[in-house]
């Protein structure tokens, strides 16, 4: 028999205690590759969130125009976004999860710290920066499909809404910790070469951890059958040939559509920063503290949602459009105080869109889909935040009709995941889980 602790399958639970004792140790055995993964994240969004703010001045420090700036940052977060819709069918395809995330993480790992050597570069300078800065975006797409496909996994034993909040919140640790370290480096050393540099620490943690991990949480694709020439495993012996679950499901496509409306009406809050700084007067020392918060609430919003979910099902999520209709009415107002009110509101609704939705997601999709199912819906929403922007550009000094707007948005989103929710709980079996959307 394997020893326990050792290599635990992904998503199996294990057997329950007569001790009390021994119930605490499987409760902790069941809960360590969530935590693990959880500090993955903290350590590699240490390294992303500290890099990415430094970005822009590192090109214009080699020479780079606006122009320059803007491309390399917007083809940054386009291939983050866009290339999951090839990375995500492809792990599943080859049920090769482990392989991307570990692909995924390396490429963070190592572009990132690699900036600290660009200014030595000369001529080749900007174009290594540029080539890294992009770097690091590719692998967030390359492991990010793969990654929630194993997170969902071991997440399934403790309840998927606590797994994915947990995880959120320790991710969200990291997006604060890493931009403090590089500002404590660049106070220190006023050397942007040193700020890069020290985000090799945090890179070789979160490849540890990895590694660790790797050791101790199978491959869900391991346990599926050998796949034919065509990409689709076998069936088990005995049983013919059927259909191939499909990530893009009628109840999925709905949800999807639902993600790109809420999407579209939550402000970036690059368009909050802007206000704050443009018409409120707030000193721009001060938005940062205010970021932080709004990613204290978003902590908040995951875990409250999370706990939520596992317990009463997947109706919680009705909250997030109402709370993203009070966004630009609070976010966007002329009073600081009720800005600050915004801030708060908006991080709530970022930590429930990135962990309690991805639960849902894995309920809604048979695991071998998962990967596929992740890429598609961040395509989605990659959509709506890209028509979000240009609805809150274009609407800004019109704030009326940019409150209407949103509204609008979101109450289509509500209906869409009323039907979701509906579809999901009469769904016939074998036609997708059912379980815990009541």
């Amino acid at each position: 028999m394997e020893r326990p602790g050792r290599r635990m399958p992904a998503g199996q639970q294990y057997p329950p205690s007569r001790s009390g004792s021994q119930t605490g140790k499987w409760r902790h055995r069941l809960w360590g590759p969530v935590v693990g993964f959880g500090l993955v994240s903290l350590a590699a969004d240490m390294v992303s969130d500290g890099a990415r703010p430094l970005g822009g001045p590192l090109l214009a420090q080699l020479g780079a125009s606006a122009l320059f700036v803007g491309l390399v940052t917007g083809a940054a977060e386009a291939a983050s976004q866009g290339l999951r819709l090839v990375f995500g069918p492809w792990a599943d395809r080859t049920g090769k999860y482990w392989t991307f995330t570990m692909a995924g993480y390396v490429l963070t790992a190592v572009c990132i710290p690699l900036l600290a050597l660009t200014p030595f570069a000369g001529t080749a300078g900007m174009a290594l920066a540029a080539v890294l800065i992009i770097g690091d975006r590719v692998g967030k797409a390359v492991r990010s499909p793969a990654k929630t496909v194993l997170l969902a996994a071991v997440a399934g034993p403790v309840g998927r809404g606590r797994g994915f909040a947990v995880h959120k919140s320790l991710d969200l640790a990291g997006a604060l910790l890493g931009p403090l370290l590089v500002s404590a480096v660049l106070v220190a050393t006023g050397s942007l070469p040193a700020a890069f540099a020290v985000l090799i620490i945090p890179a070789a943690a979160a490849l540890a951890i990895l590694v660790w991990l790797r050791r101790r949480v199978r491959d869900p694709g391991e346990d599926r059958p050998v796949a034919d020439p065509s990409g689709l495993p076998e069936p088990p012996r005995g049983k013919p040939a059927g259909r191939q679950p499909s990530a893009l499901s009628s109840v999925f496509t709905l949800f999807a559509f639902a993600g790109f409306f809420w999407s579209a009406g939550l402000v970036a809050f690059g368009v909050i920063s802007y206000h704050l700084t443009a018409d409120v007067a707030v000193p721009v020392s001060v938005v940062p503290l205010l970021y932080a918060g709004a990613m204290g609430a978003a902590a908040v919003g995951a875990l409250a949602s999370g706990v939520l979910y596992d317990r009463a099902g997947a109706a919680v999520l009705l909250a997030l459009p109402v709370l993203i209709m009070g966004v630009p009415v609070l976010a966007l107002a002329p009073s600081a105080g009720l800005v600050l009110a915004g801030v708060l509101v908006w991080g709530a609704a970022t930590g429930i869109q990135d962990s309690t939705v991805k639960a849902l997601v894995a309920d809604l999709v048979p695991q071998p889909r998962q990967g596929t199912a992740y890429g598609v819906f961040a395509a989605f929403e990659g959509a709506g935040a890209l028509a979000g922007g240009a609805l809150y550009g274009s609407l800004y000094g019109a704030r009326p009709a940019l409150i209407a707007a949103v509204a609008a948005l979101q109450a289509t989103a509500l209906v869409l995941l009323l039907v979701t929710l509906h579809r999901a709980r009469h769904a016939s079996p074998g036609q997708g889980p059912a379980d815990g959307l009541t």
